[in-house]
């Protein structure tokens, strides 16, 4: 079940009406529960159970964890969580992209090895709940956290359907909060909430996929074909379309949740006016970026010890931040560039950092269109299928072909246009909010761009594509 489809607008309809009804607290939580389990079953309904256990086996560590005293005890709990919580992402997402990988090594030593087929399905959002549970676990672990002490309360912060699949990814601090006292969204609430829903809604189903995904599908499925403006075209078209899917998708699910009366984190703060890349992860896929930096770069050792043991910390976080999106090389290059990227940065940084001409209006805006082009770069080898065509058509980019795709004058406009809107938009707020600029907008002007978001949706063609971030 995805956002963008009449099924969810049906089952979003009947889970406020149960959730209004004049039930206890308890009952309301346990009808959200099982509606969550439902939207997540619609899927695959056995992988239900992959995530109930997660939930139930975090649960238990975690209260042994906080009664024991004895540290080796305590970590060998730890490991139990995470054996098991990483032992099903690894064997689920990484089983095949290993097995390949074996199978390709003992070929280079003359070895020809066949093995049966081992079609594995991924469970849609299994990255997102495994590393929101671990969170749980290791705060915990740490003593930063103390376990929760209703069940019911845990399981419902991992479940909570908004978030399930492709996020922001929570942290119980934050959270279970929210499921102590009753929580019923104001008026001015479940407007800004709906409104929410229909602004993500409109970046996904209407910018992203009926405008930019056919550009993207178009020229990165015949790289061999596209010459120097289509490849640059079609890169464009994907960085535009990647933003607006995913930040649609956490726009909708804030927008819901708050609809509920609970608030969800901001994922994107308009990350196409990043000046620089430490700028960049401060603003992309936020709930992922603070993950990566408290549970892994700060415990691998953050910025002590030196320049050299900072420049891996970077660097290592950065790789298996990019093995985090997807099993395949291409992931860990896209990983590994954005790592390059700090790393040269902070060099800079200490060269330049304290320049007064860096300060300047039009220094900044260059600096921002020149983090824009290099994160071009890097979406070339996630949007690729293979890691050849991702070079294939990089090379064009940075040299030209002598071809051409048959794209066309007004699908070029488009993309350019759509593209130095985005970029606009992006600069114009900032500094700023969605909510504020909202808030900022006469009441009439804010009825017609309601209104027109509406229209465009209900004339949308019912093309339900999933989200990008499912499939990781």
């Amino acid at each position: 079940m995805v956002f963008n489809s009449l099924t969810f607008l049906v089952f979003f309809v009947v889970v406020l009406v149960a959730y209004y009804l004049p039930t206890s607290w308890t009952v309301r939580k346990f009808n959200l529960l099982i509606a969550s389990y439902f939207f997540y079953a619609v899927w695959n309904p056995p992988f239900v159970l992959l995530l109930m256990g997660s939930t139930v086996i975090d649960w238990i560590v975690a209260k042994r964890i906080a009664v024991t005293e004895h540290p080796g005890a305590r970590r060998a709990l730890l490991l139990v969580s995470l054996g098991f919580n990483l032992g099903v992402l690894g064997f689920f997402k990484y089983g095949n992209f290993l097995l390949g990988n074996f199978v390709a090594l003992l070929q280079t030593f003359g070895i020809s090895y066949r093995p049966p087929a081992w079609d594995i399905v991924l469970p849609v959002g299994i990255s997102f709940y495994t590393f929101l549970t671990l969170s749980y676990t290791l705060d915990v672990y740490h003593r930063q956290l103390r376990p929760g002490k209703s069940f019911l309360d845990f399981a419902f912060f991992v479940t909570f359907f908004p978030h399930l699949v492709a996020g922001p990814i929570l942290r119980a601090a934050d959270f279970l909060p929210q499921c102590v006292e009753p929580r019923k969204a104001t008026r001015d609430q479940i407007g800004w909430g709906l409104t929410l829903l229909a602004i993500g809604l409109f970046e996904k189903s209407i910018l992203a996929d009926s405008l930019l995904a056919p550009v993207a599908d178009t020229v990165f499925g015949a790289v061999n074909k596209a010459g120097f403006t289509d490849a640059w075209i079609g890169t464009l078209a994907f960085s535009a379309q990647i933003f607006l899917d995913f930040a649609g998708y956490s726009t909708c699910a804030i927008g819901i949740a708050l609809c509920l009366g609970f608030v969800l984190p901001d994922n994107f703060r308009f990350p196409y006016a990043a000046i620089g890349f430490s700028d960049f992860w401060r603003r992309w896929h936020i709930s992922l970026s603070t993950w990566l930096r408290d549970y892994l770069y700060i415990p691998l050792g953050g910025n002590r010890g030196g320049e050299a043991k900072t420049h891996r910390n970077l660097m290592l976080t950065m790789l298996l931040g990019g093995l985090w999106h997807g099993a395949s090389w291409r992931f860990v290059v896209w990983g590994g560039l954005h790592g390059s990227y700090l790393i040269v940065e902070r060099w800079l940084g200490r060269i330049w950092g304290g320049a007064r001409w860096l300060r300047s209006g039009y220094a900044r805006v260059g600096l921002a269109l020149l983090t824009y082009y290099l994160v071009c770069i890097t979406w070339v080898f996630f949007r690729a299928d293979s890691f050849p065509r991702a070079l294939t058509l990089l090379k064009t980019m940075l040299i030209g072909a002598p071809h051409h795709l048959a794209i066309g004058r007004r699908t070029t406009m488009m993309v350019a246009l759509l593209t130095l809107g985005l970029l606009a938009a992006h600069w114009s707020m900032r500094d700023s909010s969605l909510e504020e600029k909202w808030k900022g907008l006469r009441w009439w002007a804010r009825s017609m761009v309601l209104a027109g978001l509406l229209l465009s949706l209900a004339l949308a063609p019912g093309d339900e594509r999933a989200f990008i971030y499912f499939q990781f």
